[in-house]
């Protein structure tokens, strides 16, 4: 998760090159990639497209506290750990990845509202099945250590350890499943494991979350059921 700690099992650990780029140039890329186009037509209308937000003063609109999710509870993640962006117009999202915090709820909210830590997911689900929303998912959270996977991806973590199966509790896997279901239901996300992974699935990544002992069989045929209840 974000909380890292001495293990490398942290699901969305402290990283700092995943999207190390994501404060440098970005006015100078739209100025420049917009004058580009307009003297060469080097770049595509798309392209263009989805920069259009990053000019100063062009944000899609906001309410302050809203969640994405019917139930979940926000709790806003600093401004440090994930990059504004107007998904799925920017970025498609065709997938959910799975994280285990290695630590309680508690000390996971307080790693990703730390603009030193460098990495927080949109959801965190609790043992009781309680779901907190920390960043919209609009916008990319720094939760694979991996900017492509980042961009196109909303990432889950779920409180516990990964060598202790008694904390994958039923509620948690009912209420996350439920949450799954509902993001591919938003973004026609298939419900299989191509697009369900892992943290320890996303390329380049050292962590080994959520671990040998999440029981994809049963989270898939929760999300599956819980998608079908959707439609």
């Amino acid at each position: 998760m974000g909380a890292r700690r001495a293990s490398k099992d942290t699901g969305s650990a402290k990283h700092t090159g995943a999207d190390s780029d994501r404060r440098i140039g970005r006015r100078a890329l739209l100025i420049g990639g917009t004058v580009a186009a307009a003297g060469t037509a080097v770049l595509a209308r798309d392209q263009l497209a989805r920069l259009w937000w990053r000019a100063p003063g062009v944000e899609k609109p906001r309410k302050e506290g809203e969640v994405d999710y019917a139930g979940a509870r926000w709790v806003a993640a600093s401004s440090a750990n994930w990059r504004m962006a107007d998904r799925p117009d920017d970025y498609g999202i065709d997938m959910v990845i799975i994280h285990v915090t290695q630590g309680s709820f508690a000390s996971a909210v307080k790693a990703f509202q730390d603009p030193g830590h460098q990495a927080a997911a949109h959801y965190i689900v609790r043992q009781d099945g309680h779901v907190t929303q920390m960043i919209r998912e609009l916008d990319v959270a720094y939760h694979a250590g991996n900017r492509d996977y980042n961009e196109r991806s909303v990432g889950i973590e779920h409180e516990g350890f990964v060598d202790r199966p008694q904390d994958l509790t039923a509620e948690m896997y009912e209420a996350s499943a439920r949450l799954t279901a509902r993001v591919c239901a938003r973004y026609d996300i298939p419900v299989d494991r191509e697009h369900i992974i892992g943290h320890v699935e996303v390329p380049g990544t050292d962590h080994t979350d959520p671990g040998p002992h999440w029981d994809w069989d049963r989270y898939m045929e929760l999300v599956k059921k819980a998608r079908t209840a959707v439609a």
